[in-house]
Order: C-alpha cells, then sequence, then structure tokens
C-alpha cells in the first residue's frame, strides 16, 4: 500500500527521491507489500541496535523513528524494495531465512475487456448480499491469514537470477482504530513470533489512517458511491504509482486484500473499480492456494505487468490477488519474462477476533 508521501521522515525523503526516480518504473504493482514489511523489518533491527549501544537520550530518539510498518508512500516502497536487493547482494542470499527456490511462472491466460464492467458488476451485487461483514467494535481486531510468495533479484557468487519464496503463510491482526497490530510472516520476520506493528508515527504520535493505509473505522466512514470514491482516490493517490488509473486500480486492490471493509463499502469498491480505464477480464487464473478463479485486472504498461484480482467463478468471493508479467521487461539486468509470477496471495481467513494473536479456532 502506499501513502501520503509527507509522512515519510526527512531523514529518508532526499534518498527515496534518487531512488524514485532511478527504479520506481521497474517495480511490479503486487510487490509494495512486500517490500513495505521488508524495509520494515530492517528499520525495526536498525532502531534496536542503535537503541542498545546508544546513550539514554538517543536511544529515545532512537525509538521515535518511524518504523513505516502500516503504510508507505511510493518513495518508500521504491526504497524498501532496493534494500532487499542490497541485502541479497551482502548476504549472497534472500535477505531472510527463508529458503528461495526458481521463479514462479504461470500460463497467461487471455485478456478482454469485454465483459469487465458486468463481471464488477456481478462481483458487486454478490458482495451486496452475500453474509454481511462483521462489524468490527473498539477493542477488536481484524485477522487476515493468507498464503503468499514473492519472485525477486538474487545475487550469487556474482550472478544474479529470478527466485521466489515458496509459499508461506502470512497472518496479520489489527486493531479497529489502526493504532494496534502484529506481523507473523516468514518472508519479513526473522523471528518466527513476529513483531509488533503498534507504532507511532514520525513525530511519535498515533498513526492517522488514510487511504493507504487504512484503519477499520477510517473505512466505515468513506463515501460508498462510486463516483466520489473514485473521485476521491485520484485526488488522494495523485502522484503515486506509475499512472493515475493503475495507482487507482492497486490502491483499491489492497483495501480488497489488506483489510476487511464494511459490507456497504466492500460492494462499492467493484463498481468503483468498473469505472477504471483499462480494467479487462481474464477467464482463467489461479490463486496462491491453488484456487482456479476468474481474474479482473489491468495492465501496467510501465512495469508489463498485469495485476489480478482473482474471484471463484460461481460464488464471485474474492480468492487474492497476484502480479503476472505479461511483458518482457528487465529488472537489476535480469529477464524478467512474460508468465513469471512475481508476487501471489491467497486469502484463506479473514475474521474478527477479541485480543491481538488470537485465530478463530482458538477463540472458538
Amino acid at each position: 500500500m502506499n501513502a501520503n508521501p509527507s509522512r515519510q521522515h526527512p531523514a529518508y525523503m532526499d534518498e527515496s527521491a534518487q531512488l524514485m526516480s532511478r527504479t520506481a518504473r521497474d517495480l511490479p504493482p503486487g510487490r509494495h507489500q512486500f517490500h513495505k514489511e521488508r524495509l520494515m523489518a530492517q528499520i525495526h533491527d536498525i532502531q534496536q541496535n542503535e537503541a542498545r549501544t546508544a546513550p539514554p537520550a538517543a536511544a529515545k530518539r532512537t525509538r521515535r523513528l518511524p518504523r513505516l510498518a502500516i503504510a508507505l508512500p511510493a518513495m518508500a516502497a521504491v526504497l524498501a524494495g532496493v534494500i532487499v536487493t542490497a541485502s541479497v547482494l551482502d548476504n549472497g542470499g534472500d535477505g531472510n531465512d527463508l529458503a528461495a527456490g526458481p521463479a514462479l511462472t504461470t500460463d497467461l491466460g487471455t485478456a478482454s475487456s469485454d465483459g469487465a464492467p458486468q463481471l464488477l458488476n456481478q462481483i458487486s451485487l454478490a458482495a451486496g448480499s452475500g453474509t454481511a461483514h462483521p462489524r468490527v467494535g473498539p477493542g477488536q481486531f481484524i485477522y487476515i491469514e493468507s498464503r503468499t510468495a514473492t519472485t525477486f533479484v538474487q545475487t550469487k557468487d556474482g550472478k544474479s537470477s529470478l527466485a521466489s519464496h515458496p509459499l508461506n503463510t502470512r497472518q496479520s491482526w489489527m486493531s479497529a482504530d489502526g493504532t494496534k497490530g502484529w506481523l507473523i510472516d516468514p518472508a519479513v520476520n526473522k523471528d518466527p513470533k513476529g513483531e509488533t506493528l503498534s507504532l507511532p508515527d514520525e513525530q511519535g504520535n498515533p498513526r492517522k489512517a488514510d487511504l493507504n493505509g487504512p484503519s477499520y473505522d477510517y473505512l466505515t466512514k468513506l463515501t460508498t458511491n462510486p463516483d466520489q470514491l473514485l473521485a476521491k482516490i485520484y485526488k488522494e493517490t495523485a502522484g503515486q504509482g506509475n499512472s493515475p488509473d493503475q495507482q487507482a486500480f492497486s490502491t483499491i486492490g489492497d483495501l480488497l486484500a489488506e483489510s476487511y471493509p464494511p459490507a456497504e463499502l466492500y460492494s462499492a469498491l467493484f463498481k468503483t473499480a468498473a469505472k477504471i480505464p483499462g480494467v479487462v477480464v481474464v477467464n482463467d487464473a489461479v490463486d496462491a492456494a491453488g484456487r482456479p478463479g476468474v481474474a479482473v485486472a489491468r495492465m501496467d504498461e510501465t512495469s508489463g505487468a498485469r495485476e489480478e484480482w482473482i474471484f471463484d467463478k460461481k460464488t464471485h468471493a474474492f480468492l487474492g490477488e497476484r502480479s503476472v508479467q505479461v511483458k518482457e521487461m528487465k529488472e537489476e539486468g535480469v529477464v524478467l519474462k512474460p508468465g513469471t509470477v512475481n508476487y501471489t496471495s491467497a486469502i484463506i481467513t479473514r475474521a474478527v477476533v477479541d485480543e491481538m494473536k488470537q485465530t478463530p479456532s482458538s477463540s472458538s
């Protein structure tokens, strides 16, 4: 997810601006979440090391540095990608304890603009007529369990090649107001117990939710009018991503995958997406859990990747998302061939629980 660049800490702004101009074009959609959390974890490690070695006053300042844990601006997402690359180069590995294997690939399938608005309308109707999303009360948490995998450039012995993490389980908890959270993801966390997302902004204040880092409470206040919602998305994400239309599509995709929108908003998101130019249908798509479905997608001409939202063909339930390379491109000197899966995710469980780290099975 991307966020307002003004929330970025001044210490990183000049450097990240330079990185943005150099590498933003090559960052495929769908990889922002992974890079965001890698940056989050590495900043956390740096802060802890500085806090252990610095005098008390300096240590206090260190704890007030931003974690960028929940939402990153486009610049920070790019910076995160560069940090991951540097880690790969320095360590001769993938930067964490999760083994890497061959790059994931898939059949491209056929994309067609015919029927995209009709399919999104059907999905919207199904979302509105199905079981209503439960309301999230004060003190409760949204729990999301997913299966994810990411493809990246790995450098060993001076040679670079594409590699992918094996499919792993990702668990996240976020409070209704967005100020408390926890993440367990072996592709991100060195500690198998995970790490906190309950961190303040750069001024030490509780994080303020926005479109790119929404809380449930924030989502309850959003308009459900598709025209007004799309206008808000374009306005608040201006200057982010590779194009306004692609960024709008990615923003909605993040809301579908990384939050639990109230029922009326959830239905409205699909009608809003139908108004974005360039949206297509891919009749055959498979999520990270191997479930077949139909995808609503949009091609990012700059990165050459197609961002896909995958739905069950019969029930139209949202299954997950993925980013598939459609045009041959180069990233850090390595060729990304058509059919390369840059990122894939499947939602397994999404629920409301009463405590952090509680799962639906443990609460029953």
